[in-house]
């Protein structure tokens, strides 16, 4: 550690906020607003909507007010279920606010909103601290290398330990932090904040020789090789360019900014505001450049229709302008540009680069499509697979094809829900997180339409892959015209290997298009095995083939290829895989041995504790199905002291008795003549 003496730079009287912005001609800020539920993000979010003049008033949370929260289940209940835009001006900067979920059941929303942010602001309880869905946030931004300010909000209640927290930020999330206020008064009504670096209101840090301030460039400095350069030569060292440092430093994840309010009074937020503006830098946005977009909401407006909410990431969008769907490989038409303000939409003529907005005429849009050229857009990224299958019944049995097409409608709006459709078995099933959800789903189609519908308790979902090596053979040649004979070779890999394909026969065997048409069915023909289950983990060989020069036709390799695939993992046989969590504890250690009592009984596998005071930390892997209860369980257990975050390991493999067997939904490619027939058009399921 660096040794900084006093006095270590001169300090300008005049007023700096708002002055030393990052060297950035964007004029755009991309903020997603994050936190763990009830931290106060949405709080914080119609504040600074509010301070800059956004809305008359700030919404409350509580009353069902807020204007970010605008679906009437998210008023009822006062929690945001779905990301939500908004738009402010600060500085002749603006700000576009993405205000996300804060409840794990629904992270596959603060997944989407990665697609369009640059940086992020992560609001923090003083009184509940690092809470668990705080870390996997945290995590997902690093992983993304978002850049980052935390806001330490709540600091006038009773509880509230701004050190503590700061300490347990270190401790869990990361130790390059940048302090630059500190609370007065703090558990206490009047509770307010002192600018360890610059006051908002006069422009005049304090003093110089403080040691907190001196705490503060010693952390910039050392991650600027210029800086550290000209302190090592003896150089003093400009306030402005240590702020300037702070930005590049934050822009590069290098550090995270720490500031401290009161969202519900409306303390810290111009401060707040000021260090947006400041330190997160804008987009990287070029309007010359082709376009290049992404898609990362989908929502139904009932006079707009189908609205696509779209980042651009270079280029413009005009509005009459045809553009590439990349994804989908198709032309799409934009009929209209809207703005989200204020709760409801606005109307505008360009979406410039860097910019966010909403398109209306989009009929093939889906979450996560891109548009125009790929290559200045983030790849995948996900925290947040939904590990539940539930059937969805409609209470009344008329209304089953008005449910088919809601559900399917939502699914569009949350692609992680995951819809389908068994016609055969008259079934409806989608994919969720936790029970909240389901809570969520039945009141949205109650409220907007107007169904009742019931849910059957989730299923863990599992998975297959073969227990062996094996063939699978199929001759489908009768009733013609067909021809298509196909031999498989289905051999098991390492768990997390997916799906593996090969072909070992040449083009006189079985032209090239049909071994195409082999390849392109693989996927559909393991969405289902033997035990009912996505089969996965495995490599398929094309070892035999044969067409025929007059019979053969695509869809006879089409139809061959699930009869020989099932025939193949039926010789094999097929071993369940459950998927698997990743998990991490901490706790005061009088709770240790009834923690690891517990983990041993949930099937968990861990390492020895790391001890650090009077906490531990516990690290380990721990099963789905044994532990979707132990966060509530823990918590309560601990008077809420203990904390549990969890992320999907991945899928291994457990006894028989441990999975669940579920029906094949649809006719099986096993019952053969039934299923040809299906493919032929002969029945209907």
């Amino acid at each position: 550690m660096i040794q900084w003496p006093l006095f270590l730079f001169r300090i300008g009287q005049k007023n700096i906020t708002g002055s030393t912005t990052l060297d950035n001609s964007g004029q755009y800020r991309n903020i997603g607003i994050l936190a763990h539920v009830d931290a106060g993000k949405t709080t914080t979010t119609e504040q600074m909507l509010y301070l800059a003049g956004a809305i008359t008033k700030p919404g409350s949370v509580d009353k069902g007010t807020s204007v970010t929260d605008s679906l009437s289940v998210e008023r009822e209940r006062g929690i945001s279920i779905r990301m939500s835009t908004a738009s402010l001006q600060w500085k002749n900067i603006q700000i576009n606010l993405i205000d996300t979920p804060g409840h794990v059941d629904f992270c596959a929303e603060v997944e989407r909103s990665l697609l369009a942010l640059d940086c992020a602001v992560l609001v923090i309880s003083a009184v509940e601290g690092v809470q668990a869905h705080t870390t996997t946030i945290f995590n997902a931004l690093q992983e993304l290398r978002i850049p980052t300010l935390f806001f330490i909000n709540k600091i006038d209640r009773l509880g509230a330990d701004v050190q503590a927290v700061v300490q347990e930020i270190k401790r869990e999330l990361t130790n390059s932090i940048v302090l630059l206020q500190q609370a007065v008064n703090e558990g206490e009504t009047g509770a307010s904040i002192q600018s360890l670096w610059a006051s908002s209101a006069a422009g005049i840090p304090i003093e110089a020789e403080s040691p907190q301030v001196n705490a503060i460039a010693e952390v910039i400095a050392e991650n600027d090789d210029a800086l550290l350069e000209k302190f090592l030569d003896g150089e003093f060292l400009e306030f402005e360019a240590l702020d300037r440092a702070l930005s590049r430093g934050t822009a590069q994840c290098k550090h995270y900014p720490i500031l401290l309010g009161v969202a519900k009074t409306g303390l810290g937020i111009e401060e707040l505001l000021d260090s947006i503006v400041n330190h997160l830098p804008g987009p990287e946005a070029d309007p010359q450049k082709p376009l290049s977009g992404v898609v990362f909401r989908i929502d139904h407006d009932p006079k707009l229709g189908k609205v696509a909410a779209v980042r651009v990431f270079s280029g413009e969008i005009s509005v009459r302008d045809s553009i590439l769907n990349t994804t989908q490989g198709c032309q799409e038409k934009v009929a209209q540009l809207k703005k989200f303000h204020v709760g409801k939409y606005e109307d505008i003529r360009v979406l410039n680069a860097g910019d966010v907005g909403s398109v209306c005429g989009f009929s093939k849009a889906c979450v996560g499509d891109v548009l125009g050229e790929q290559n200045t857009i983030s790849s995948d990224f996900s925290f947040s697979t939904p590990l539940l299958t539930v059937k969805v019944s409609p209470e009344n049995e008329a209304d089953f094809a008005i449910l088919a097409a809601a559900l399917t409608e939502l699914s569009v709006e949350d692609p992680a829900l995951d819809f389908e459709y068994f016609p055969q078995q008259r079934e409806l099933h989608l994919k969720i997180s936790g029970w909240i959800q389901i809570e969520i789903l039945t009141a949205v189609l109650a409220n907007r339409f107007d169904l009742a519908a019931s849910f059957s308790s989730p299923t863990i979902i599992y998975r297959e892959t073969p227990s062996s090596a094996g063939f699978g053979f199929e001759r489908y040649w009768m009733p013609k015209p067909c021809w298509a004979i196909i031999k498989l070779l289905i051999e098991p890999l390492p768990t997390g290997s997916g799906v593996q394909y090969e072909s070992k026969i040449g083009v006189n065997d079985v032209a090239l298009k049909y071994q195409n048409e082999v390849e392109r069915t693989i996927s559909k023909a393991l969405k289902q095995g033997p035990r009912g289950w996505e089969v996965t983990d495995l490599k398929i060989t094309l070892v035999e083939g044969e067409e025929h020069p007059v019979h053969s036709r695509p869809g006879d390799f089409i139809i061959a290829t699930p009869m020989a695939v099932m025939n193949g993992l039926v010789e094999t046989g097929t071993t369940f895989l459950e998927p698997v969590l990743d998990f991490r504890i901490t706790a005061s250690v009088d709770l240790l041995g009834s923690i690891t009592s517990d983990l041993s009984r949930l099937r968990a596998t861990f390492e020895g504790p790391d001890i650090e005071g009077e906490r531990f930390v516990l690290e380990g892997k721990i099963p789905a199905a044994t532990s979707l209860d132990y966060p509530v369980q823990l918590a309560s257990r601990s008077g809420g002291k203990a904390k549990i975050s969890t992320r999907l390991s991945g899928y291994e493999s457990c006894d028989d008795e441990l999975g669940v067997n579920t029906e094949y939904r649809g006719i099986s490619p096993l019952d053969r003549a039934k299923y040809i027939l299906k493919a032929r058009g002969a029945i209907t399921e």
